[in-house]
């Protein structure tokens, strides 16, 4: 009997967001036993970096997650304690919601809830190696000289596999700050040869609340009306009290301490080897990229409720201690902060993920899954994207059943899985609403309807199926209604109207909300409709004439996709952006297929040089 408690359905290695992820999704299969592995010490969805979830592109992947039944939504909503939309000004279609979480009470919240389910096992242990047998199953060394067996494993690592830590020139072994690392992707999975891809990710040092002077700083109070992630979450619920985070900014003498110190930053003296992000630099990144911008913009985030420690979002660093503690002193409100830790590079190795199909097992080895960071992302919610991903199929393969896919054009969830597999990464990568050719329909507000498909897929019809029915129910009959609603009266808040006016072409007007147009709509006919199946209706009738116009683009540029391009002309061509042409110059595209695929390049330059093919 002790020898059946050591063999699982599914092993998930890592407890981070992509682990953690991974482990509820497989849970939910209730015949499965499913084991979550952590390495000793750290918290399960812990939040290393910035203790927020959400934000521009993310915002859209949490919804997502959360249309499928996944944990990420619930778990902000929770913890929650300032609440934003961002984008408010440009439009519904990009807006997304972003959360300061307290972190300690995330991760114990998680807990709790996996702990909890049938068939769940929680381990704290590192992993030495894998290796899989003649009959096809996993045998998992761990380092306290056991081994557990699985059907199916999800390797979630994190930056863990051959993790090396830098401030200035101290360097030493670690996944993240007072941690292990773990052996090298090549040790821990020896049977596959993977390219020797090593990235960098870096956080800032994290200030001591009671030495910081707010007095002089920009409040940024939590919004009332920002809507809480989780479907079944009361629209603008809050389960902890909400505090303010503050604005504040680099200057001239910030970045000339940081300039003059060139020679001992590890990113450039040649002591890190390991690509950064080109979309969320270091502040020494930011210091020599920008040689005419002194000033950037610092937010001050508390970290939790009753921590005393303050994330200086926008300053990550991994400069000596005194440098760091030099320029943050130059800073508005900063005087006279004081350090809890600080700032610090990681280099770790990450998956060729071009071995990896659609369902992130890898393409040669059935039941091997890789999810997060170590598949070369950053970002919370990428890795719980991928987690997702990675959990529903392991699960699904254990059960002998056809692996999911999601599809670029109806998720950003299968944007970033396409652009992950399709291609070889030189760099992390971070999901942006521009890397989807179909933005404006793949918004926050409909994100239940556009995943209800792949939901209804895996088949598991519990309570959650339940309850998205009747909100897909309720879309489907406003959707119906609202193109019979006509106004014929003199409405104040609509103007005098010379004739019988459609509801769905008032939705379409600029000046009005269509939200609220509906809603006052529905109110005045008397019949209960979900906030967000309203909100999910209006904007789509408000934007369908744009998603129509993008269909035809999409559609256009489907027959490009054989045409032939010059890109030796393309590299000369000052209409499109350097960054474009340098990517251009990189790979050497033959086709406009190829051009598409390339990493990084704008929707705008595609459309430009489509013009030129047509």
């Amino acid at each position: 009997m002790s020898a059946l408690l050591n063999h699982f359905d599914v092993c998930i290695i890592g407890g981070g967001h992509a682990g953690v992820e991974a482990a509820w999704m497989a849970s939910q299969f209730s015949e499965l036993r499913i084991c979550l592995l952590s390495f000793p010490e750290v918290p399960i969805a812990s939040a290393p970096c910035n203790s927020s979830i959400g934000g521009v592109g993310k915002g859209q992947v949490v919804r997502e997650l959360d249309a499928m039944g996944g944990l990420m939504g619930i778990l902000a909503d929770r913890a929650g304690i300032h609440f934003r939309t961002l984008n408010e000004s440009k439009g519904f279609a990009v807006q997304s919601t972003r959360v300061q979480i307290d972190k300690e009470l995330y991760s114990q919240y998680a807990y709790q809830t996996l702990v909890g389910i049938p068939g769940f096992s929680l381990r704290y242990c590192a992993v030495q190696s894998i290796e899989r047998s003649a009959n096809d199953v996993f045998q998992i060394f761990l380092s306290d000289h056991e081994s557990l067996f699985a059907r199916c494993v999800v390797v979630t690592a994190g930056t863990f596999l051959g993790g090396l830590l830098h401030t200035g020139p101290e360097s030493w072994s670690g996944g993240r700050y007072d941690c292990q690392s773990s052996a090298g992707l090549q040790k821990v999975v020896p049977f596959l040869r993977f390219r020797d891809i090593r990235f960098k990710t870096g956080t800032p040092p994290r200030l001591q609340r009671s030495s910081i002077d707010f007095t002089s700083l920009v409040p940024q109070h939590s919004d009332s009306l920002a809507s809480a992630f989780h479907l079944f979450t009361p629209g603008r619920a809050r389960n902890l009290p909400q505090i303010a985070c503050y604005l504040t900014r680099t200057n001239e003498k910030t970045l000339s301490i940081i300039r003059e110190n060139k020679h001992r930053s590890p990113l450039f003296n040649g002591q890190i080897v390991g690509i950064g992000p080109r979309y969320c630099p270091s502040l020494e990144d930011k210091a020599f990229r920008y040689l005419d911008r002194d000033s950037h913009q610092i937010f001050l985030e508390p970290e939790g409720l009753s921590t005393e420690s303050i994330y200086p979002s926008g300053i990550s660093t991994s400069l000596p201690k005194d440098v760091q503690e030099s320029f943050l002193r130059t800073i508005s409100g900063l005087e006279a902060v004081e350090i809890f830790q600080y700032g610090y590079a990681v280099e770790y190795d990450v998956v060729d993920t071009s071995t990896l199909n659609h369902g992130l097992e890898h393409r040669e080895i059935s039941g091997l899954f890789f999810a997060g960071q170590i598949n070369g992302t950053s970002g919370y919610e990428e890795a719980a994207g991928q987690g997702l991903v990675a959990g529903l199929n392991a699960a699904l393969r254990a059960q002998k059943r056809e692996l999911i896919f999601f599809d670029r054009a109806d998720s950003y969830i299968g944007v970033m899985i396409d652009d992950l597999v399709s291609s070889q990464r030189d760099e992390p990568y971070r999901l942006f609403t521009a890397r989807s050719e179909n933005r404006l329909f793949l918004r926050e507000d409909n994100a239940f309807i556009r995943m209800s498909k792949y939901r209804r897929q895996i088949k598991l019809n519990n309570s959650f199926d339940f309850r998205l029915n009747g909100l897909l129910d309720e879309f489907e009959f406003l959707e119906s209604l609202v193109h019979k609603i006509s106004i014929s009266r003199e409405i104040s808040d609509y103007g005098i109207l010379d004739a019988p006016l459609g509801i769905s072409d008032l939705l379409k007007r600029p000046e009005f909300n269509p939200i609220k147009v509906l809603q006052d709509e529905i109110n005045r006919i008397g019949i209960s409709i979900s906030e967000r199946v309203v909100a999910a209706v209006a904007i789509m009738i408000k934007y369908e004439g744009h998603i129509s116009r993008d269909y035809e683009t999409n559609s256009r540029f489907a027959k490009l996709k054989v045409r032939a391009v010059d890109w030796k002309s393309l590299m000369m061509n000052k209409n499109i952006s350097y960054e474009c042409r340098q990517r251009i110059g990189k790979f050497m595209p033959e086709n406009f297929y190829q051009l598409q695929r390339i990493e990084g390049i704008r929707p705008a330059t595609l459309s430009y040089v489509a013009g030129l093919l047509t």
